[in-house]
């Protein structure tokens, strides 16, 4: 597979984004970018921090993995990922606060916000829970995240995925925004919620949203 030194480099940017913002702590979650014929990942009890690009992990389609550090335990989440939406270029996996405590109530994030829509529908759903690292969990997520970029995992965290490693931290910067103003606002009771009417408007609308446009003047 050979990933370029650019790569490699763009992955651990994008790992150590998460931690900055806050998204990550330690050694928790993980990250990947797809590769022509398998994916780079982070690798497994490392700190994002700690690692160098030449940490980072190539696996194979099959699961094989080449370098001098084990994959992440989560490899295949990516992998799975990866196969089941082709669009996907990149993928994080993050413990981050507000995220992690809705996925601990087991909620699915209902459309308290038009910004829902950013990631694909009029919700985000939460995935059921399984062990972290078994194929349980990557069939799970995998569900979760049709026709969405992102999903919760119950009593556990978030995924999303993006188009490279730069658009999926910035989506997952976004999201976790998005569970945090969530939260927020149950604190005062239940959020009025956006009806189905008004939410396809918005989704209609957010395929053009955050894509260059021509001005239409000269």
């Amino acid at each position: 597979m050979n990933a370029s030194p650019a790569q490699r480099a763009a992955l651990l940017a994008a790992a150590r984004g998460l931690t900055d913002a806050r998204l990550n702590v330690g050694t928790a979650g993980n990250a990947s970018l797809r590769l022509a014929r398998g994916f780079l990942v982070t690798p497994s009890g490392m700190a994002a921090e700690a690692c160098t690009p030449n940490d980072m992990v190539e696996v194979d389609r099959d699961g094989s993995a080449g370098g001098r550090r084990a994959p992440s335990s989560e490899w295949q989440l990516h992998r799975d990922i990866y196969a089941a939406f082709p669009a996907a270029g990149a993928v994080l996996h993050a413990h981050s606060p507000f995220a992690t405590a809705l996925a601990c109530q087991r909620r699915e994030i209902p459309p308290f916000h038009y910004m829902i829509a950013r990631f694909g529908g009029s919700t985000v759903r939460c995935a059921p829970y399984a062990t972290f690292g078994t194929q349980a969990l990557s069939d799970a997520a995998v569900a979760a995240l049709q026709d969405r970029s992102a999903c919760l995992l119950a009593n556990h965290g978030m995924v999303v995925h993006g188009r490279d490693p730069a658009h999926a931290l910035a989506l997952a910067i976004e999201f976790e925004t998005l569970c945090e103003q969530y939260w927020r606002s149950c604190q005062l009771g239940p959020p009025a919620l956006l009806s189905a009417a008004e939410m396809a408007e918005v989704v209609e609308r957010f395929r053009w949203y955050g894509k260059p446009q021509a001005s239409g003047g000269r």
